[in-house]
C-alpha cells in the first residue's frame, strides 16, 4: 500500500492515505507497529446491551509497560447518517475492559462532527494518531534534535519512569 505524506508537511511523519475502513485499520495498525507496539485487530470482548458481540477494531499494546489501548476506526467517504452513530460509539468505548479512543478519517465527516469528535477528548484524526500514541505510551519524540541528528534508537525518553 503506498504511503503519502501529510499535506502541508508537519512533524507527524508519513501515513497511509486510506480510502476505506479496511485501509484505515491498516494505516492505524502500521503507525502503531512502526512505534514498536504490538497490534491485534478485531478483538472480541463481551456483548453489547442488545446481545451483539462487542468488537474492538484494534488493540495496541506496549509490551514493556504491558499497557493496552483500544482503537475504534471510523472512515466516512461521503456525508450521511453514519455520523449519527458516532456518539453511541464514544459511549460504547466506556464499556470496554481497556481504555479506548476513536481514530477517524475521510472527506464525509461534517465540520460539526469533526468538532464533536475532537471535543470529546476520545478521538483523533489519523494524521494525529502517531503523536497521540507517543504521548499515551510515553514514547520518545519523533522530532529531530536541535543539532539536526535523528533521535537515538532508544524509543523511551530518558525522563520516563
Amino acid at each position: 500500500m503506498p504511503r503519502a505524506t501529510k499535506s502541508g508537511g508537519g512533524e507527524q511523519g508519513h501515513f497511509f492515505d486510506p480510502t476505506s475502513w479496511q485501509s484505515l485499520v491498516a494505516a492505524c495498525a502500521q503507525i502503531a507497529r512502526d512505534l514498536g507496539l504490538d497490534v491485534e485487530t478485531e478483538v472480541y470482548v463481551g456483548r453489547r446491551i442488545w446481545g451483539a458481540r462487542r468488537r474492538i477494531d484494534i488493540v495496541v499494546t506496549d509490551p514493556t509497560l504491558r499497557r493496552s489501548l483500544g482503537i475504534e476506526v471510523k472512515y466516512q467517504r461521503t456525508a450521511g447518517s453514519a455520523e449519527e452513530k458516532i456518539p453511541a460509539t464514544i459511549d460504547d468505548i466506556a464499556a470496554w475492559p481497556i481504555p479506548g479512543m476513536v481514530v477517524f478519517h475521510g472527506p464525509g465527516f461534517s465540520v460539526h462532527m469533526r468538532s464533536f469528535l475532537q471535543a470529546a477528548g476520545k478521538a483523533v484524526e489519523l494524521e494525529d494518531l502517531e503523536t497521540w500514541l507517543r504521548l499515551y505510551f510515553v514514547l520518545g519524540s519523533a522530532r529531530p534534535s536541535l543539532s539536526g541528528d535523528a533521535e537515538d534508537s532508544d524509543r523511551r525518553s530518558t525522563s520516563a519512569g
